[in-house]
């Protein structure tokens, strides 16, 4: 009798262990792991920040102004573009609201008042800017121009806590603050194979995987992100194991049938 509880208790045990192997240690969801001494002050290489550069199918929020308020109306009048597959223009109540801006056209250019065309493609927020006040100055006196992104975005998907599509305020992001807004990864994220997905001027997407495990993504070009960009986090094994319903399922079931039986033989007298 003694030896055959014995054995059941063993069978057990082993079934609980199994149900704990899938759990994540905090090994696994720490950042940075290759800091020598998080108590000592370390230097690193932060990477080189390069402006975006303006694509097709970016909306471009340009305002100018001039000593002339009734020109300044003129130039400023309403301009909006309500873009099908933009997700970050949509509200908490799932409503696309209109994005004020100039939309880049295929050909790379968008049209201003006056001035009709300008090829924007390529260049930064600075250097359209400085091209349109150029052309401006033909039509108006002193013009003071602005031109940002307004449809500056990123996607966050896979195992982080609030997946979507973010609008960013401003251009110079990096991909620790496009995770933080998305609430940060799961426990169940995979932290050193981060995908980035970049599209560039060429029509060319580029895939390239981060190591949030090492300082060195600090350094790296693709730590300050671009319009568009797509970062997907990879589950881990614990939550590929974990999202076996059945297996977890069967794990309990047989578990709790054996505690019956240890409790009713032990009860039991032979």
């Amino acid at each position: 009798m003694r030896y055959f509880l014995n054995t059941i208790s063993l069978v057990y045990l082993f079934i609980l262990f199994l149900s704990l192997t899938s759990c994540s240690t905090n090994k696994n969801v720490t950042y940075f792991k290759d800091f020598a001494d998080t108590a000592k002050k370390t230097s690193v290489l932060l990477a080189n920040f390069n402006y975006p550069r303006i694509q097709t199918d970016d909306i471009l929020n340009i305002t100018i102004q001039t000593i002339d308020p009734t020109t300044n109306t003129l130039l400023n009048a309403p301009n909006t573009f309500t873009p099908a597959a933009i997700a970050g223009s949509i509200n908490s109540g799932g409503q696309q609201s209109a994005v004020p801006g100039y939309l880049v056209d295929q050909n790379g250019e968008i049209e201003l008042p006056f001035t009709g065309k300008v090829k924007v493609i390529g260049l930064t927020t600075v250097e359209a800017k400085e091209l349109i006040r150029q052309k401006m100055v033909a039509y108006v006196k002193e013009p003071i121009v602005n031109v940002k992104f307004a449809n500056f975005k990123v996607t966050v998907i896979g195992e982080v806590t609030r997946p979507g599509t973010y609008i960013i305020p401003n251009e110079k992001v990096s991909i620790l603050d496009a995770l933080g807004l998305a609430g940060d990864l799961t426990i169940y994220g995979k932290r050193e194979n981060i995908l980035l997905l970049r599209d560039t001027i060429n029509n060319v997407k580029n895939l390239v995987h981060l190591d949030l495990n090492s300082k060195d993504v600090i350094s790296s070009p693709y730590y300050y992100l671009q319009s568009n960009d797509v970062i997907y986090v990879e589950p881990n094994k614990a939550k590929i194991n974990n999202s076996d319903a059945t297996r977890n399922r069967n794990i309990t079931l047989i578990a709790s049938g054996l505690s019956v039986l240890i409790v009713l033989f032990s009860r039991v007298k032979f």
